[in-house]
């Protein structure tokens, strides 16, 4: 005779509630290895190549190092102070937010009309695109050798121009006064066909439907529906390439380079500039890293700033 035997629920319950436990964490286990395992290579490319490069120019702002010196010493915050000092890096300072104020705006505003005539255009779309975006792609330096070319006291396409129109010409890249203008529409040029992407890219998103929503609404002009329709829909690209080319046009130094050398005098130095000549000409690589430390923190500051105020500005699909 077999005497049957009953178990209560909770202890039924008690081994499969365990077995669950262990499988649930069995399972975020094996999701975090995975999700590890996949982030793993681009975290440690982006440590060695920005975290530990960006901690060894702090390190070095500290000190008198001089390149190819083989000995150095901690001096504080002394290169700090006469950064703070420095006529020379304010001139800098001072170009370089000029420089920006002017390519900035220009490149956003060209780059969006070009854009628009463009995709309003019925034929030869991707030729117009292609030509625009050129310059983009082209090499600094050979778009610098044209330029200088262009721009060329007395043989330059530029001046020829002016002077076959009875206009004053000028010596564009040798005066005080017309020097960092000319740097400024290079960059809009260079930029243009960047932005002039984005924007034909933020175009084709933008639903018909609120266009004829505007129109039966009785904004039928042009205007109007740029107002209404096509720049508000177009704010998350709009800020995107403000910030992009802001901190390209923060970065600028091959033109600077290749055209200026930061003549005449300082009118057409930037900071990008600066801290080249510091470092690998007068080989004062302990100033040079303060002069980066103290650029990172601007255009930190400034980015920052951009996009905490013109994102108050966007309309988010």
């Amino acid at each position: 005779m077999t005497l049957a035997t009953s178990t209560l629920p909770g202890e039924a319950e008690a081994p499969t509630a365990t077995m669950a436990k262990k499988a649930l964490r069995r399972q975020r286990i094996a999701e975090t290895f995975c999700a590890w395992s996949l982030a793993g290579p681009a975290l440690i490319l982006l440590v060695a190549l920005f975290f530990l490069p960006v901690f060894a120019v702090f390190v070095i702002a500290l000190t008198d190092w001089q390149f190819g010196s083989s000995s150095l010493s901690v001096v504080g915050l002394a290169n700090f102070n006469e950064v703070m000092k420095d006529e020379g890096f304010r001139a800098s300072l001072i170009n370089t937010l000029i420089y920006v104020a002017v390519v900035v705006p220009g490149t956003i505003v060209l780059g969006l009309a070009i854009a628009l005539l463009i995709e309003s255009g019925k034929s030869c779309r991707a030729f117009y695109r292609a030509i625009h975006f050129l310059p983009f792609m082209a090499t600094l330096t050979a778009m610098a050798i044209a330029w200088e070319a262009f721009l060329h006291p007395t043989i330059g396409l530029v001046n020829q121009t002016l002077v076959s129109l009875g206009l004053p010409t000028a010596n564009w890249l040798r005066d005080e006064s017309t020097v960092l203008p000319a740097l400024a529409v290079i960059g809009i040029w260079q930029n243009l066909g960047y932005a002039m992407v984005l924007f034909l890219a933020g175009l084709k998103s933008i639903p018909q439907d609120l266009y004829d929503a505007a129109d039966i609404d009785g904004a039928d002009l042009w205007l109007d529906r740029l107002r209404t329709v096509t720049l508000p829909m177009l704010g998350p690209v709009t800020m995107f390439v403000f910030i992009v080319i802001a901190l390209r046009a923060f970065e600028t130094f091959d033109t600077v380079q290749i055209l200026t050398q930061g003549g005449p005098g300082h009118a057409s130095e930037m900071l990008m500039y600066t801290l080249y000549r510091e470092s690998f000409q007068y080989l004062r690589t302990g100033y040079g890293a303060s002069v980066a430390v103290v650029f990172l923190f601007i255009v930190v500051t400034l980015t920052l700033i951009q996009a905490r105020v013109m994102d108050k500005r966007v309309h988010y699909q």
